[in-house]
């Protein structure tokens, strides 16, 4: 008979699944074991097991009472893998055989894997989980960074420093991927003067395999490892050979690894070069002609454009161009002046730079923004590739963003879920009936729950003050001072994101006077929480932070508004779980869709932002707050001033009034009405599940099936 295994292997195997990491049962195991060190590692339970060998682990496991709960997680880790049920069953399964390949520069799938920056990076995480969970045939292609992105530190002027960390792969719950011989295996990119290799790294993401380009190997000189040092860092030579990589890269990883996708899905332009190799291959190896080749290649391929902001797409002059993808074009029979024109708006423009959201459009045939509003926006920035076509008819169609639920819904607030939805309402997340009996929570419990989850979040922003004040030598006294700072009771305010000039985080301060009269009423007394980091190149958005935060010292503000450094994963979960207000305040339309506000959704918190993004289609005037009317004036100045304003009058006579408006036991009623009416109209709509669908019905099932339809109308 077979050996028993181990509760050390058992934990040892989900470990090196991330599955683990949106299963509340698990975190709670590995807490259990070592909530000291488990914090210590970053969350990462690899690390954790490393430190606990069986003996010690048994015995802890003993101390803790924890064998039955690991031996029933270990058979749903298995149930989970090897269901044949799921909905990709149903609907998916053309892809069964040739699966969709999803291609993205960053992944946030947990804050112990530090190859992400911000949101992009964690919608693809929640992509690749969600899809794991519908059973979709898919595989995730990107670049593991042995730096990450940087860690934020605040010097004592208030200025945004960047630290940069390598990583331990041996830490990590990752593998190289092998061949027969047990050697690494590689795969290289050519330009015009040299070749650059890249192992591939396997991450497995409950059902999806994630691959990971990895340059830092001896094969290469000491320039090239730095490739894949820092997720964009560096200059633009830097970034062209990290684009190349992705998708060039990414292309010949997938074939040396036998797999043929038969969809590829671009997550923003940067991967824009994957067409051209798989254009490459299909001259090469089925004999067609390049306009053969891009027309069925660009039927087959998905894009997705975040970028609203002209600014912020990727472009390359000439010479970048030949030096780089000068093989790529010699191997495709296209010239400088053709390969150049894949780029341009205008292929005769000489003068035009290479444009990689440009390559994306020219080479897919199903493209799409991330919310409605950014559909509207897209459709007019790049109506100049269809200049025979109308505005309203350019083919880019959206599908709006969401959250992986099981990731951000507060364990406290999945209990009361469980009670009153109906059983494994989990599965069917992008229903609306299966949210319809959210209305059956009573107000007390909701409001008793969600005031646990902001106690929480008041204690961890304590915490993480006193790491910060201690790290710039803090006496004594201070450290006791802010041991007690901010008040469990008083309305909390989140704001959390890239401090982008466009995001506006000092948009409340510009009645700092007003804003101080209402932040100390101690009969209503209201805080804020800001955090967030400012790209390292960014110096406009990095005063904003340091404005934020001298005034969070002076004494009008001090308790009142805190700032917390190095905003990530784990930091989020704290502060959308908690807050009872959510502001975002982007100059519109600026926003694309952002989901962090979708987050707050679900533990009950209310959003309070532009109409802009998400919010500008699922404000309904009782389910959250607005600031302003949804014009635009067209000089920023003035539409700041009068955003600002509307900020102020909505805080002052509609968020403090009706939050503070209490029965006699002392509810909120009219503020839980419209937490109940938040979850119940928007949890259903903007969520990953839903969103995963969507693009498997509306773009992934006719891509594969090589219709040449483009992407219009999304729900």
């Amino acid at each position: 008979m077979p050996q028993a295994m181990t509760i050390h292997e058992k934990l040892t195997e989900i470990a090196n699944n991330l599955w683990w990491s949106w299963q509340s049962e698990m975190d709670d195991i590995f807490r259990r074991i070592d909530p000291i060190k488990f914090a210590e590692f970053s969350q990462n339970p690899v690390q954790l097991l490393q430190a606990y060998p069986p003996e010690k682990l048994e015995q802890r496991a003993r101390e803790e009472v924890l064998h039955s709960k690991i031996n029933w997680a270990y058979r749903r880790f298995h149930e989970y893998l090897n269901s044949q049920t799921t909905w990709g069953d149903t609907h998916a399964g053309l892809l069964n055989f040739r699966p969709v390949a999803y291609f993205s520069a960053e992944f946030g799938i947990h804050e112990s894997l530090r190859v992400y920056s911000g949101g992009l990076g964690v919608l693809a995480g929640d992509h690749l989980k969600s899809a794991s969970d519908l059973g979709v045939p898919l595989v995730g292609i990107g670049l593991f960074y042995h730096e990450g992105y940087f860690s934020q530190v605040i010097d004592e002027k208030g200025w945004q420093q960047e630290v940069y960390n390598e990583v331990d792969p041996e830490t990590m719950p990752i593998s190289p991927v092998k061949d027969a011989s047990g050697n690494d295996i590689l795969i290289s990119v050519e330009t015009r003067h040299e070749k650059i290799f890249a192992r591939i790294i396997k991450i497995q993401v409950g059902r999806i395999k994630l691959f990971l380009l990895d340059a830092n190997i001896p094969e290469n000189s000491e320039e090239q490892r730095q490739l894949t040092a820092r997720l964009y860092g560096g200059d633009q030579r830097t970034r062209i050979r990290q684009e190349m990589l992705l998708g060039i890269g990414g292309v010949r990883a997938l074939k040396a690894l036998g797999i043929n996708p038969r969809v590829i899905h671009m997550n923003e332009g940067h991967s824009a070069f994957a067409p051209l190799e798989v254009i490459n291959n299909r001259m090469h190896e089925d004999g067609m002609s390049f306009d053969d080749a891009l027309r069925e290649t660009a039927a087959a391929n998905t894009f997705t454009t975040h970028t609203p902001v002209p600014a912020g797409h990727d472009r390359f002059d000439s010479g970048m161009i030949e030096e780089h993808l000068g093989p790529m074009a010699d191997s495709l029979g296209l010239n400088q002046q053709g390969i150049m024109g894949m780029g341009r708006v205008d292929p005769q423009n000489e003068h035009e730079t290479f444009c990689m959201t440009v390559l994306a459009f020219k080479t897919s045939r199903r493209a799409n923004a991330v919310s409605n509003l950014h559909g509207v926006v897209s459709r007019k920035m790049w109506a100049c590739l269809w200049p025979w076509r109308s505005e309203e008819e350019v083919p880019i169609g959206h599908i709006t963003n969401g959250v992986h639920v099981n990731s951000w819904l507060a364990t406290q607030m999945r209990v009361l879920y469980d009670r009153v939805l109906a059983p494994e309402w989990y599965f069917r997340t992008g229903d609306p009936e299966a949210w319809a009996g959210f209305e059956r929570v009573t107000p007390g419990e909701l409001w008793e729950t969600h005031q646990a989850l902001k106690a929480r979040l008041i204690v961890y922003t304590r915490s993480r003050l006193m790491i910060q004040a201690a790290r710039h030598k803090a006496t004594d006294s201070e450290l006791a001072e802010l041991s007690e700072i901010m008040d469990p009771q008083a309305l909390t305010i989140g704001f959390a994101r890239r401090f982008a000039p466009y995001k506006r985080a000092d948009l409340i301060l510009r009645d700092a006077d007003r804003l101080a009269e209402l932040a100390s009423r101690t009969d209503r007394p209201v805080q804020f929480i800001f955090c967030g980091k400012s790209h390292p190149a960014d110096e406009n958005g990095k005063a904003i932070l340091q404005r934020i935060i001298q005034l969070s010292h002076t004494d009008q503000f001090k308790g009142k508004i805190v700032f917390l450094e190095d905003y990530d994963i784990n930091f989020t979960r704290y502060l959308v779980q908690g807050v009872d207000v959510w502001l975002n305040n982007p100059r519109r339309p600026l926003e694309a869709s952002g989901t962090s506000g979708q987050k707050v959704v679900l533990n009950g918190g209310l959003n309070f932002s532009v109409l802009d993004g998400w919010w500008a289609e699922a404000y309904d005037g009782s389910n959250g707050f607005a600031i302003g009317d949804g014009n635009i004036h067209v000089n920023p100045e003035i539409q700041d001033e009068r955003d600002a304003h509307s900020l102020m009058d909505v805080l002052e006579n509609e968020i403090i009034s009706t939050y503070y408006d209490r029965d006699s036991d002392d509810l909120p009623m009219d503020w839980i009405a419209r937490m109940k009416r938040s979850v119940q109209t928007l949890g259903w709509r903007f969520n990953a599940d839903r969103m995963v669908m969507d693009y498997v019905t509306e773009g992934y099932i006719p891509a594969a099936g090589g219709l040449s339809s483009e992407m219009r109308t999304m729900p």
